[in-house]
């Protein structure tokens, strides 16, 4: 029994939980073994960054100069949960960058320099539930680009410059409850863009260059989130909204959609045309069609008039033709 303690007491000290071991900071950052924190914000750190301690769970380096983020930075953080980057100047996620994190929960990759991902930057986060890219350069957003996101609840992609969000960017993300485009120049949306979001209870795309809808544009994401019985909420404010009898027909059928809410519908402004522009699309909806119902009574009254009129010039040609038939038999009955 004594022999069994001993062996206990004298297990080496990297072997006993972070909590109970004596670490040793790098110069500069603050740790606190007993909830296995290590913060090193605002220490200027660089390319080249310090040894943290094995165990840590929540790292913070926002504040500082990282220029980018390599495969094997954090490579023996096996159990690091949270790691927070932003604020910083990263430019670029190699493939395989965060590939050793099979642990990691929480990424904060906001308020650098990011413009483009590569294909392979989410290699290995397979258990992440929240990322935020929100404050960067990103343009456009590739097809397939978050495949390995299998856990994902929450994104955050707003205040970058994505313009263009090409088919199947989102195809693998099943599990995504919140996603936020606000603050963008996004101007169309594919009908299939948000298809396979299932899950999506949230959709912000405020503040974009959005003129126009397609009637069909959410009926799929609404259609996948009744099967999970949940509701989607899409706030579509600061948009340029060309209004049109066509708009109103979006927003017509988007209303008609069971557990799909606009919730800033009435905040919504006409951009054009210049006799609508800052109106409420709310307080003009009625008014948008009407053009094009006078338009359309017109041309039906024109068809109508010119069919009538085709219908009484051809029963007077008819008429005049049985009068002259009638005359000619007439005058050759006379002449027998």
């Amino acid at each position: 029994m004594a022999g069994l303690i001993f062996s206990t007491v004298a297990l080496p000290l990297a072997l006993l939980p972070l909590s109970m071991a004596q670490i040793s900071c790098s110069r500069g950052c603050s740790c606190q073994p007993e909830i296995k924190y290590v913060n090193c914000s605002s220490q200027n750190l660089s390319d080249t960054l310090p040894k943290f301690p094995f165990g840590t769970e929540y790292l913070d380096l926002s504040h500082n100069h990282i220029p980018h983020v390599l495969p094997f930075c954090f490579g023996n953080l096996l159990c690091l949960k949270t790691l927070l980057l932003r604020d910083n100047v990263v430019s670029y996620l190699s493939d395989g960058a965060f590939f050793n994190l099979r642990s990691l929960q929480k990424l904060d990759l906001s308020r650098n320099l990011i413009s483009f991902l590569e294909h392979g930057f989410s290699l290995g986060l397979n258990s992440l539930t929240e990322l935020s890219l929100a404050y960067n350069n990103i343009t456009v957003l590739e097809s397939n680009i978050f495949d390995h996101f299998d856990s994902l609840v929450k994104l955050d992609l707003r205040a970058n410059r994505i313009r263009q969000i090409k088919s199947r960017a989102f195809s693998s993300m099943t599990t995504l409850r919140h996603l936020y485009l606000n603050g963008n120049d996004i101007t169309t949306l594919e009908l299939a863009t948000f298809s396979t979001l299932r899950s999506l209870e949230m959709l912000q795309l405020s503040h974009n260059q959005i003129a126009e809808l397609q009637p069909g544009v959410f009926a799929a994401l609404c259609h996948l989130v009744l099967m999970c019985a949940s509701n989607a909420h899409v706030l579509l404010e600061g948009n340029p909204w060309h209004c049109d009898c066509d708009l109103q027909r979006v927003f017509r059928k988007l209303d008609e959609l069971h557990r799909l809410f606009l919730d800033d519908y009435h905040k919504l402004k006409c951009r054009d045309p210049e006799e609508l522009e800052g109106s409420l699309i709310v307080a003009v909806a009625d008014e948008l069609c009407i053009a094009e119902t006078v338009t359309v009574l017109i041309l039906t009254g024109t068809v109508l008039v010119t069919v009538l009129a085709a219908i009484l010039i051809g029963e007077k040609n008819k008429r005049q033709s049985l009068d002259k038939d009638y005359n000619l038999t007439c005058l050759n009955l006379k002449f027998y």
